[in-house]
């Protein structure tokens, strides 16, 4: 139990572990009605790390429980397993940061898999639905482009009479 509290209280850990406190608190003020699951939602937009379409609290504790899941089951391998040195100590500087990589990337496929729970949440792929349905429309209505089937690399004046 000792080897546990020094790992998740060491140093660079305590910031995952600060981090988890303050997810665990957001849900519990979540589950007794004053804080909203959704609350961070106007703030922040997480499509651009690959984490749309769940609410971002959703999101953000998915990761951080994984990076401290991550980093402190690292620490305690590091610390029953490693023999003490400067070597094993620069490592211990390194696992939080690639624990929280790691978790990115598993955040990532679980937010993907979840996304199906929320479909209030914009998903990953709006911007590209929503330039095919434009596009879609356009030739709806019958409009084209004068310059379509024109190589790019032809001469202005193909282009001129392609217009």
């Amino acid at each position: 139990m000792w080897t546990f509290l020094t790992a998740a209280t060491g140093l660079p850990t305590i910031l995952l572990t600060a981090a988890l406190v303050v997810v665990v608190c957001f849900w519990l003020l979540a589950a007794v009605g004053v804080a909203d699951v959704d609350s961070f939602d106007a703030d922040m937009d997480l499509r651009g790390w690959r984490m749309g379409g769940v609410p971002v609290a959703v999101a953000l504790s998915l990761l951080t429980a994984f990076a401290w899941s991550l980093s402190v089951g690292a620490a305690l391998v590091l610390a029953v397993f490693a023999p003490a040195g400067p070597a094993v100590g620069l490592l211990r500087l390194v696992v939080p940061v690639g624990a929280l990589f790691v978790a990115w990337a598993a955040t990532c496929l679980i937010v993907r898999a979840l996304h199906r729970l929320f479909p209030d949440e914009p998903g990953l792929s709006a911007p590209s639905e929503a330039r095919t349905r434009d596009a879609t429309a356009l030739r709806a209505v019958g409009s084209r482009d004068p310059s379509e089937g024109v190589p790019r690399d032809a001469s202005p004046h193909l282009r001129d009479h392609a217009a």
